[in-house]
C-alpha cells in the first residue's frame, strides 16, 4: 500500500475540489428534479422535501420520452454493435497479414478519420431519400455505424498487434481454426480496446444532434437529443419537468462510465508500462 507523502496533499486536494466542482452541477440537476418549480423558484438550490417522482412520469409518459428515449437506445446500441463487430475484424486482418493490399486498405480506412462527418450530410440525404430510409432509425444505424469504422478499426489494430503472434500458432498447433482462435483467445485478450471503443463511440452517438436532425423528419423517429430541444421549448417553464427529462438522459452514460470504468482504464494505459 502506498503511504500518503505530505507533497502529494495538494495534488490529492485539487483533484478532490476539481471532482466537487465537475459533479455538482450533475448532483443540482438530479436533486432539483424531485422538486416542484415553485420550490426552485424561491430555493434554487435547496434540497428536496420528498423524492417525488411526479416529474418524471410527466416527462416520461406526457412529453413523449419515451419514445425519443427507446429510440436513442436502439440506435446507439446497435450502431456501437455493428461498428465494432466490423472493426475487430478488419483490424485483426490489419495487424496480423503482410499483404501490400490490406496495408492501403488500412490507410483507406484511417482516411476517414480525417473527413470531418458535417461535409458528408448532402450526399447521406440525397441518398437515404432515394432509397426512402429518411425517418428510418436504421438509416441513421448505418450512417453510425460507418463512421465509428474508422476510429474503432485503428484503436483495437493497435491492440492486436501487441498480442504475441506464439498464442495463434499454439492454437493451431492445438486444432484451433481462424475463429475458434479469434473469439476464444483473441477476443477475451483485447477486452479493454474493446471497452474503449465501446465508450468512445457510444457516448458521441448517444448525444448526436446533427444527423437526426437532418434525416428524422417524423417525430417518432427523433432521438433523445432532437427530441430535447422539442422538449425545451414546450416546458420551458416547467423546471421540474425538465431537470427530469436531462436527468433520464444522463443515466445510460453514467451507468456505462461505472460498468466499463475498470476495463477503460486498463485499454487507456495499455502500452505504458513495461
Amino acid at each position: 500500500m502506498r503511504k500518503f507523502s505530505i507533497l502529494n496533499a495538494p495534488k490529492h486536494v485539487l483533484l478532490w475540489i476539481y471532482a466537487i466542482v465537475s459533479l455538482s452541477p450533475l448532483v443540482i440537476m438530479v436533486m432539483n428534479s424531485f422538486r416542484t418549480t415553485q420550490q426552485m423558484a424561491t430555493d434554487p438550490l435547496g434540497l428536496p422535501e420528498s423524492f417525488n417522482l411526479v416529474s418524471y412520469q410527466k416527462a416520461w409518459i406526457t412529453a413523449s420520452f419515451e419514445t425519443y428515449f427507446l429510440n436513442s437506445m436502439f440506435v446507439t446500441i446497435t450502431s456501437v454493435f455493428i461498428g465494432t463487430a466490423v472493426s475487430l475484424m478488419a483490424a485483426y486482418v490489419f495487424a496480423r497479414s503482410k499483404r501490400r493490399v490490406f496495408a492501403i486498405l488500412e490507410g483507406l480506412f484511417l482516411s476517414g478519420l480525417l473527413l470531418p462527418v458535417f461535409l458528408a450530410i448532402l450526399p447521406i440525404f440525397y441518398l437515404f431519400d432515394a432509397l426512402g430510409l429518411i425517418s428510418n432509425l436504421w438509416g441513421l444505424i448505418m450512417v453510425y455505424s460507418a463512421l465509428s469504422i474508422p476510429f474503432s478499426s485503428f484503436i483495437l489494430a493497435a491492440f492486436f498487434r501487441q498480442l504475441p503472434i506464439d498464442l495463434e500458432e499454439a492454437a493451431r498447433i492445438d486444432g484451433a481454426g481462424y475463429f475458434r482462435t479469434f473469439f476464444s483467445i483473441l477476443l477475451p485478450l483485447v477486452r479493454p480496446a474493446i471497452a474503449t471503443v465501446v465508450v468512445f463511440r457510444f457516448v458521441p452517438i448517444w448525444n448526436d444532434f446533427f444527423y437526426p436532425l437532418m434525416l428524422m423528419r417524423d417525430r417518432s423517429a427523433y432521438t433523445l437529443p432532437v427530441g430535447l430541444t422539442r422538449f425545451f421549448g414546450e416546458y420551458q417553464t416547467d423546471w421540474a419537468t425538465l431537470f427530469a427529462g436531462l436527468t433520464i438522459t444522463t443515466i445510460p452514460l453514467v451507468i456505462l462510465f461505472l460498468v466499463a470504468s475498470k476495463q477503460l482504464v486498463s485499454g487507456l494505459t495499455a502500452g505504458m508500462s513495461k
